[in-house]
């Protein structure tokens, strides 16, 4: 069952033997025999469900169903999709047992296809568990040998990593990925199996402690490792192997319900999870730095909006913030109803947990607290999001940076640009690069 799970959808040829027999029975279903009758109904069940794509689309903008602007590519399919299940639905009428049989396998096979398509362009959902929000367990293998001993007498002490780190031959050239579950021993959330990215470094006798980055995905979203080991792997391939250690924790619980990074009698304690279970379990169980300047909290969408928060309420813990096309606050696409389910109808609560509020309270101090935000240049529902939230974090006196992923939307192309942007600025500030 596993390897079903695991098998690709994006980059495999699963996408293309399903679309290539989608085809096939498109093509089998408007053959028959030549007439008008035939020919009036084929184009009746086109349009049927043509019109029925564009009402489909009409709701989903309107309701603002998928959280962005539906893109012209996903509309095309979605169209196509629905016209392609027109005619199979036309064949099962007046049409022989077999074509009733091969016109139901083609609606099952036109549904697939379009999934698919439309996944193949988000590009977020790698695998057929990813598609379905199903974690398959992975366990990473913790490397235990002794780490590089510390002396206050030793030389290099107080160095970054770039001057003092020499890799050793037989180094891997790429870092290891793996799930791992976290207790939740202080919060009692249910989350699902955490991703973790060493990268090459980590894999090695001597290991130097290593900065860590702690990264949330997007709601619905799977805490998978793929993009930031694509990103890291990159980088520490060009700097000697070194790259942050990666946690990529589920704040959601679920990939259907969204605890808005708080906690709540509702939908449990999604923030002492991640602030308190998650980073206390990386401390007790990897060989990372542990000082606020060298622990990242980063986020993607609604991951994105959590890290700004974070970043807000635990300076002492994160000194460094890397928001990619985060919301401006966490619960902002529906704050009413956030308010009436999640915070007992209490909106001065809510607006408490705002990051610009807890920027503004005077409740913390940010000496040194460094953020970089990112958003793609064609995502107009976030860009503005961005916008601000890139000011608050200045306005509080945070090292910031604000990047338009140039041509970027929300999804996949504004995480891997957003990813080799904001690592290209973070590298220096770990000590894993020099200043720039």
């Amino acid at each position: 069952m596993d390897a079903l799970l695991d098998l690709p959808i994006i980059d495999g040829p699963l996408i293309w033997v399903v679309v290539a027999l989608s085809a096939v029975v498109l093509v089998y279903l408007l053959v028959r025999p030549p007439g008008i009758r035939w020919l009036l109904t084929v184009l009746i069940g086109l349009l049927a469900g043509a019109l029925v794509a564009f009402g489909v689309i009409a709701w989903a903008e309107l309701t603002d169903a998928f959280g962005i602007a539906l893109p012209i590519q996903v509309k095309a399919i979605a169209v196509a999709t629905f016209a392609a299940v027109g005619v199979a639905v036309v064949n099962l009428w007046r049409s022989r047992w077999w074509r009733k049989v091969i016109a139901v396998l083609g609606v099952l096979l036109f549904a697939a296809s379009g999934t698919l398509g439309v996944n193949a362009y988000f590009g977020l959902n790698p695998t057929v568990a990813s598609l379905f929000g199903i974690t398959v367990e992975h366990p990473i293998v913790i490397p235990t040998n002794s780490p590089q001993p510390t002396s206050t007498d030793d030389p290099d002490a107080g160095k970054p990593l770039y001057e003092t780190w020499k890799p050793p031959a037989g180094m891997p050239t790429v870092g290891t990925q793996g799930t791992q579950v976290i207790p939740p021993t202080a919060s009692g959330f249910t989350s699902r199996p955490a991703g973790i990215y060493l990268p090459p470094a980590a894999l090695v006798e001597g290991a130097p402690a290593l900065p860590f980055l702690l990264l949330m995905m997007g709601q619905p979203g799977n805490p998978e490792t793929d993009f930031v080991a694509d990103a890291l792997d990159s980088y520490a391939a060009s700097h000697d192997g070194l790259a942050p250690i990666v946690i990529v924790a589920d704040q959601l619980g679920d990939p259907n319900q969204d605890p808005v990074c708080a906690d709540t009698a509702a939908l449990g304690n999604a923030e002492t999870f991640i602030t308190q279970d998650v980073v206390t379990w990386a401390r007790s169980n990897l060989n990372i730095l542990k000082d606020p300047a060298h622990t990242t909290i980063a986020g993607y969408s609604n991951g994105g909006g959590c890290a700004f928060k974070y970043g807000a309420k635990y300076p002492e813990i994160f000194g460094n913030v890397f928001d990619i096309s985060g919301e401006e606050y966490p619960g902002s696409e529906q704050p009413d109803q956030v308010i009436a389910s999640l915070f007992g109808g209490d909106a001065t609560a809510f607006e408490a947990e705002k990051p610009e509020s807890i920027l503004t309270s005077g409740a913390h101090a940010y000496p040194d607290t460094f953020a970089v935000f990112t958003v793609g240049g064609n995502d107009p529902a976030f860009m503005p999001e961005a916008a601000s939230a890139s000011a608050a974090a200045t306005a509080a006196g945070w090292k910031t940076t604000y990047y338009v992923v140039p041509g970027a939307g929300h999804v996949q192309d504004a995480i891997r640009g957003g990813l080799t942007y904001g690592f290209g600025l973070l590298y220096p500030r770990l000590g894993l690069a020099p200043p720039a």
